[in-house]
């Protein structure tokens, strides 16, 4: 799963790195939360282009958005199958740009934060998918989830489900093309290779979205990860943590 994010690099890193035409000017984020305005990059009549979206998915048919859960992650497995994401996963998919993600470990009666990033600390992306909600009034909102997947190496000592990441150009061409076959897709919903990833114990002030600050990603001290099976199970799509 993926509950809080950031995005350190500078405008102009991110712009190049994931080439759309916009020229944003942006501040560097260390915790961004769920239903906060967020980066993505959609292709749009052949460009890339920058916009900012709802971190929170709203399907079309939705009448009030109170009345439906927070959706944030959408698993893989079943996007393809259910009318919440089945066109946008046709049509809409997108990226989020990202250069590290935050996980919550249950030990006993606390969680503890986790940082967890490339070793280079380059700036990846976020497979997601988008869609436009519209209020009865005639108003709109652009909202949008990350595809998760099962993990695997680094990140499965910490917890079962991982954010789809896109480490490569190609693999960002790939998932924008809206002619890639379903099939394809869908394979490229995949967990990272295990040196793809580092795993930073933090302190617990990433806990509140109040704090936006680098030293949200120091390394702290922490106790040795217990046994992959001591975990707690997955409670299903739409949870923060």
């Amino acid at each position: 799963m993926c509950g809080r994010f950031a995005l350190t690099q500078t405008p102009e890193h991110v712009r190049a790195w994931f080439a759309y035409r916009d020229q944003p000017n942006f501040p560097p984020r260390y915790n961004i939360a769920p239903t906060q305005p967020v980066a993505v990059v959609t292709l749009d009549q052949g460009e890339r282009r920058f916009v900012l979206m709802r971190w929170g998915f709203i399907p079309g048919f939705v009448k009030d958005p109170k009345e439906y859960p927070l959706v944030i992650n959408v698993r893989s497995e079943t996007a393809r199958e259910k009318a919440s994401f089945r066109a946008a996963f046709l049509r809409r998919r997108c990226l989020m740009p990202a250069d590290g993600f935050y996980e919550w470990q249950a030990a006993g009666r606390v969680k503890r934060p986790f940082l967890i990033r490339r070793p280079d600390r380059a700036v990846f992306a976020f497979a997601a998918i988008h869609e436009t909600w519209s209020s009865p009034d005639g108003s709109e909102i652009d909202t949008v989830a990350i595809m998760t997947t099962h993990a695997n190496g680094t990140l499965a000592a910490v917890h079962e489900r991982s954010p789809v990441m896109l480490l490569s150009q190609e693999a960002v061409a790939r998932w924008l093309d809206p002619a890639l076959p379903l099939d394809e897709a869908e394979a490229m919903l995949r967990p990272p290779a295990e040196a793809a990833l580092e795993l930073i114990p933090v302190g617990t002030g990433v806990n509140s979205v109040a704090n936006d600050d680098p030293s949200l990603q120091q390394r702290v001290e922490a106790a040795p990860l217990p046994p992959e099976k001591s975990r707690k199970a997955d409670d299903g799509q739409g949870s923060l943590f």
